[in-house]
């Protein structure tokens, strides 16, 4: 359950309307990078979390007060439309509000769309969208990309600052700046804390790494003239079993060349016959691989392999 307060969490008010600068500001808002995108990234995090306590319990601290973030980018994105689109020298745009703001350089849709309001869209009109958001279920993986997640966030504040001189845009930016620096730091101390109490063997995603080809995994692929090499991506050692990383050309590993095979000829594919005649796809057609598929899980469980 949610409980609404009426005063938003830090102060939202421009020292004047800029109706140009709100258009940019939408990026900060409904961006792949804005506050809606961790928002809601942090309360399916939190809603899905199978750890009660207080890995559950700080997912959905920090997504709630996301929510209270998008209140105050949505308050501040209204008042700095108040009286938009703005004035231009033109008499004509100044008495169309929709010409205005194509000449203005506003975003139309705060005109025609909002009625001078924030939209959930990015700084182009984009509409947000929920492919943004991370919430695998697996608390590491989601903390690293909330933690990267909040490094974009900061920057994109950070930019948008820098584009105006608005000294009450610019103190509550400063606030959602020291906000990101701190949100960063919290996921990485959790990170650290999922491996300290056993939720993670290490700071590595390593789901099945008891079958990964361990070779692979100590080897960095360069091409001739690259520098690359020089990094400790290269010459450090592995910080899962710590093992030395060495270099070596990228280079096929297989004589595989990717040859597909024969096309449905009922999908009319332009085809050169190498493969042999295609098999029609159909209902009878899917339920035989399907029977197939089972038979070679069924062989794999008995003689253990695990691939």
């Amino acid at each position: 359950m949610y409980r609404h307060t009426r005063e938003l969490q830090f102060t939202a008010k421009p020292e004047k309307p800029d109706a140009l600068f709100a258009a940019k500001f939408q990026e900060i808002l409904g961006g792949q990078f804005g506050e809606m995108t961790v928002m809601m990234q942090y309360l399916f995090q939190g809603w899905n979390c199978r750890v009660p306590g207080k890995y559950k319990d700080m997912i959905l601290d920090i997504g709630t007060e996301e929510i209270s973030h998008v209140e105050m980018l949505t308050v501040m994105l209204a008042r700095l439309l108040e009286g938009a689109p703005g004035e231009t020298t033109e008499k004509a745009a100044a008495a169309n509000p929709v010409l205005a703001a194509v000449l203005g350089g506003q975003n139309p849709q705060h005109a025609i769309v909002s009625g001078g309001g924030a939209r959930p869209t990015d700084s182009q009109g984009n509409p947000w969208n929920a492919g943004y958001i991370i919430a695998s279920g697996n608390l590491l993986t989601d903390f690293r990309s909330n933690a990267a997640a909040e490094g974009q966030s900061r920057l994109m504040t950070s930019r948008i600052a820098n584009m105006t001189d608005d000294r009450g845009v610019k103190e509550m930016l400063a606030f959602n700046l020291a906000r990101d620096t701190y949100h960063q730091q919290q996921w990485m101390y959790g990170i650290q804390m999922l491996v300290e109490e056993g939720f993670a063997e290490s700071e590595i995603e390593r789901s099945n790494g008891d079958w990964e080809d361990a070779e692979a995994a100590h080897v960095f692929y360069t091409n001739e003239g690259s520098r690359a090499g020089e990094g400790l991506w290269a010459t450090g050692n592995s910080v899962v079993d710590g093992q030395p990383f060495r270099t070596e050309p990228l280079r096929p590993l297989t004589d595989d060349q990717g040859i597909l095979p024969a096309p449905d000829p009922l999908q009319y594919v332009t085809y050169d016959g190498s493969q042999g005649p295609g098999k029609p796809g159909n209902a009878v057609g899917g339920a035989v691989q399907q029977a197939e598929n089972v038979v070679t899980k069924v062989k794999d469980a008995i003689t253990g392999d695990k691939h």
